[in-house]
């Protein structure tokens, strides 16, 4: 994948999608490192953080990342989950935030001269579609190497370059965790 000193890059970040790539393969991101490591590559001017939150909780687990990253650098956008129940009677969850990412993408297309699309979804096929008519080039990171893989066929297909998530592990992944001993819990204090 090729990258250049004085091309302009956005990153737009599907959080839910990334987030259950990670997790798929089995590491934590490390946004910091993600950040940096696109901001060592050419020209950053923008970095999204997408996902909905449900806010009728008094705590949400997403909450201290979403802080942090709207503080370290990221544009993070929220909107409010939807709480249903289904045909079945289990209660289910709904945000989707492909509107908005798309209708960000588009805006910022002439300003940029390549997008970072985090998601394996493929209903963003028409939206990289459009911003490549425009001259953009567009890489989309998600990860072929799960099972079932999180990337859609026809996204990967439309982008102009696939980024492995799991080959970025290293790079961008953060030290699990292991509270079995408090020496463990000593070293990973600052991470």
């Amino acid at each position: 994948m090729a990258f250049y000193p004085d091309e302009r890059i956005a990153m737009f970040i599907d959080g839910s999608n990334l987030y259950s790539s990670g997790k798929t393969l089995d590491f934590d991101i490390d946004y910091k490192k993600l950040l940096d490591l696109f901001k060592n590559k050419g020209r950053l001017i923008q970095a999204k953080y997408y996902t909905a939150l449900l806010d009728h909780e008094d705590y949400s687990p997403i909450r201290p990342l979403i802080d942090w990253l709207d503080y370290n650098g990221f544009h993070v956008i929220t909107k409010p989950a939807k709480s249903y129940t289904d045909r079945d009677g289990r209660n289910r969850v709904k945000g989707n935030m492909d509107i908005e990412m798309t209708i960000d993408m588009i805006q910022i297309a002439p300003h940029v001269d390549h997008i970072l699309l985090f998601t394996g979804d493929g209903d963003f096929k028409a939206v990289v579609e459009a911003v490549q008519s425009k001259g953009v080039r567009v890489s989309v990171i998600s990860t072929l190497k799960s099972r079932p893989a999180m990337l859609a066929d026809e996204l990967r297909r439309q982008a102009n370059d696939f980024i492995e998530l799991a080959d970025m592990g290293k790079i961008i992944g953060r030290p699990k965790r292991d509270y079995s001993s408090s020496e463990n819990e000593e070293e990973y204090e600052d991470v």
